[in-house]
């Protein structure tokens, strides 16, 4: 797993069949965006993201970087990755929900 901030990734073995290919915007590819602070996680280089029931999905040829503002780079091989959104669980309400960044 490496993680950057609220945002994990992790392994995966194969894309899911009915996943959907999100377009780069003109900041790169939005891995995640900051609801607090506006900033996002962002892949400039050529990969293929997509998402597939709410989850996304970073396919990648070579070893890339995903950037953040306020976060050190990631570097991630070669390979399909899964994004994941760090929570955090509140006892008092019993809830689970994503980390804000």
């Amino acid at each position: 797993m490496i993680v950057q901030g609220d945002v994990f990734f992790t392994r995966a073995k194969k894309l899911p069949v009915n996943a959907e290919v999100k377009q780069r915007s003109n900041r790169g590819y939005i891995i995640a965006d900051g609801e607090a602070t506006g900033h996002a996680h962002v892949v400039d280089d050529d990969v293929e993201l997509l998402e597939s029931d709410g989850i996304l999905y970073l396919k990648t040829a070579k070893e890339i970087q995903v950037k953040h503002e306020e976060h050190k780079p990631v570097i991630l091989s070669k390979g399909i990755w899964k994004v994941g959104i760090v929570k955090e669980y509140d006892p008092f309400s019993e809830e689970a929900r994503p980390v804000r960044d």
